[in-house]
């Protein structure tokens, strides 16, 4: 797995803390690690994107981003307002093989969902996944509504023939209401996929050296954490 692509079932799931984790639990086990932004949004250039505050919390990880862009919105419609050039599939796919020729693992973190816009002919997050042939993770929000989005996201995937490699539940909360504690069931049923984690709200709060130390706790074996699926829902679930 050279290349894994993270995407969210929509905005503010906990995606950039999410790769963060999945980059502290990789360099813990040994591994160089690559982070790849592929548009910035809403950031002014003086201020840290995403793939920095990756870098703040994880540690020694080379970071890039294709294009910043300084409204908050879609890449695509940001990079129309901005007067820029947009980012697209074939350049997101082209920056993370270079990168993977240089690293173990290179994470390309999307912006928002899998289907938002990069491009004025529609090139999507999922389409660069497809040129990577790269498997995807999905960061999903724990509460009400999630199994919706979470299975839309994964039947798109699906029709694509793209690799689902599991779930992180982006910030669970200190106390779950029933809703997230029925969906550590009802997460995996619906993308048909494992459920491959769980980060606690708040953890991009915690200082550096705390959250790389906690991380590979927040996280399975397939992300090279210590996390149990099946005693988190024996100790949090229904």
């Amino acid at each position: 797995m050279p290349v894994l692509v993270i995407t969210g079932t929509g905005t503010e799931v906990g995606k950039t803390i999410t790769t963060a984790a999945v980059a502290a639990t990789a360099v813990a086990a040994g591994r160089s690690v690559a982070v790849l932004k592929a548009a910035q949004t809403g950031v002014r250039p003086d201020e840290p994107g995403d793939a920095q505050e990756v870098a703040r919390l994880a540690g020694p990880v080379t970071t890039a981003e294709l294009a910043r862009y300084p409204d908050p919105l879609a890449p695509a419609t940001a990079a129309r307002r901005a007067g820029r050039a947009p980012v697209r599939p074939q350049q997101i796919a082209e920056a993370a093989a270079k990168l993977a020729a240089e690293h173990d693992l290179v994470l390309v973190e999307g912006a928002g969902g899998l289907l938002v816009r990069f491009d004025e002919a529609g090139g999507t997050l999922a389409d660069a996944a497809q040129l990577l042939a790269a498997p995807v993770l999905v960061v999903a929000p724990a509460g009400l509504g999630t199994l919706n989005t979470t299975d839309l996201t994964a039947r798109e995937l699906r029709s694509r023939e793209l690799e689902l490699l599991g779930v992180v539940i982006g910030s669970w909360p200190d106390t779950p209401d029933l809703a997230s504690r029925c969906n550590l069931t009802d997460l995996p049923d619906v993308a048909r996929a494992p459920l491959l984690g769980a980060v606690p709200a708040g953890a991009g709060a915690l200082a550096p050296a705390d959250f790389r130390a906690a991380a590979p706790g927040w996280l399975a074996s397939r992300l090279d954490g210590v996390w149990d699926a099946e005693a988190f829902r024996g100790r949090e679930g229904t």
